[in-house]
């Protein structure tokens, strides 16, 4: 009898970490042992956020769309979790009940889907446990917490997610190191990235501009210090241009702060609307430095040996600072000066990529949840 997995997405970084899982299901060795429902919560709903990445990622349509769209974090949990549990007592398109509701990463999504399997009695896998900010101020810290409190299976993407989940006691059985699907699926698509060229159809060189990203309150919802950080960004692009993808919550923020006008007007300073994955990272892997508060670009960085500058004060993925090539800024503007200056030096700390970041995290999970 296969197993029956209900795969869960909902937001961006969710689409990137469970299509190489889908991908290594639909492969002849594992076609027979699983059967993948794939359910997207809607919680992204953009087309630029949501389903470009499907197409770009090759995974087929969802099997259930929950379309929930935005809203508070206690409004937009709550319909997932309504509406997932109607999905799991229906149980999957062949019959039975599910054997394990599997989510990825730490979004609301994944939360709520646990939730509502757990209240149900269902198995929970969860991809990326582990993973520990110790900051509870971040959404998303509550969400891997809850998360993994319930999960029966918890796949591990580095060594200090093992350490963290065995010191609040889970057993070790369930805990299973396993790699991060997230380079996964970077290998599997640089190719085809590099192949889009967007940073010399922008007329810029390879290694010779930044990316940046930021999205995060702590970076955006002041005024003060987004203005701040933009000063740096605009002083340092004399130097190497940036180009700059703007995350809706931080279009929304410039434009409060009155500084998309001078941005705009910074002739090396390329703000865009955000990208698909593919042309994303086209963009990142061929960049001379990375400005981000993303969890997923410090993992990339380091995967791609790029240095990343992170606007947080911590991260739950210690290892992409002491063996990638991630350093922690937090939302101090002279310490980012300082940093790019490194990177413009040649000064700056390079890294190592982590061991069983290879691209076959995918197999290992599949191995497990086909069998356990």
């Amino acid at each position: 009898m296969p197993k029956r997995l209900a795969c869960v997405v909902g937001a961006r970084p969710n689409f990137m970490k469970i299509a190489p899982l889908i991908r290594t299901l639909n492969q002849e060795s594992f076609r027979d042992k699983a059967k993948v429902t794939l359910i997207h919560t809607g919680q992204h709903y953009d087309a630029n956020l949501s389903d470009v990445f499907f197409a770009e990622l090759g995974m087929p349509a969802p099997d259930v769309s929950l379309e929930v769209g935005s809203g508070s974090h206690a409004a937009q949990t709550a319909r997932i979790l309504e509406r997932m549990e109607r999905v799991l007592l229906n149980g999957p398109p062949s019959g039975g009940t599910f054997d394990y509701v599997v989510v990825v990463g730490d979004v609301n999504s994944t939360l709520a889907a646990a939730i509502a399997a757990a209240k149900l009695g269902v198995r929970i896998a969860h991809i990326e446990a582990g993973l520990r900010s110790f900051d509870r101020s971040m959404p998303e810290e509550i969400n891997r917490l809850v998360t993994d409190s319930i999960a029966d299976l918890l796949f591990v993407s580095e060594p200090a997610g093992v350490e963290n989940l065995i010191c609040e006691g889970h057993p070790a059985e369930s805990i299973k190191l396993v790699g991060n699907v997230m380079i996964d699926t970077l290998h599997h698509m640089s190719a085809r990235a590099n192949k889009l060229a967007i940073a010399q159809q922008l007329g810029l060189r390879p290694r010779e501009y930044g990316v940046i990203t930021m999205h995060r309150p702590s970076n955006v919802d002041s005024n003060s210090t987004l203005a701040a950080l933009v000063d740096v960004l605009i002083d340092i692009s004399d130097e190497i241009p940036f180009v700059f993808p703007v995350h809706p919550r931080t279009s929304n923020a410039l434009d409060r702060a009155g500084l998309r006008q001078r941005m705009e007007k910074t002739a090396n300073l390329w703000l865009m609307e955000p990208l698909g994955y593919l042309p994303f990272l086209s963009l990142t892997s061929q960049a001379r430095v990375i400005v981000t508060d993303s969890g997923g670009l410090q993992e990339e960085s380091t995967a791609l040996g790029i240095p990343c500058l992170t606007l947080r004060s911590n991260t739950e993925r210690p290892i992409t600072v002491d063996l990638g090539t991630s350093t922690l800024i937090g939302n101090d503007a002279d310490k980012l000066r300082n940093a790019l200056r490194d990177v413009l030096s040649g000064q700056y700390k390079s890294g190592i990529c982590p061991e069983l970041w290879d691209g076959r995290a995918a197999e290992r999970i599949a191995s497990v949840l086909v069998v356990d």
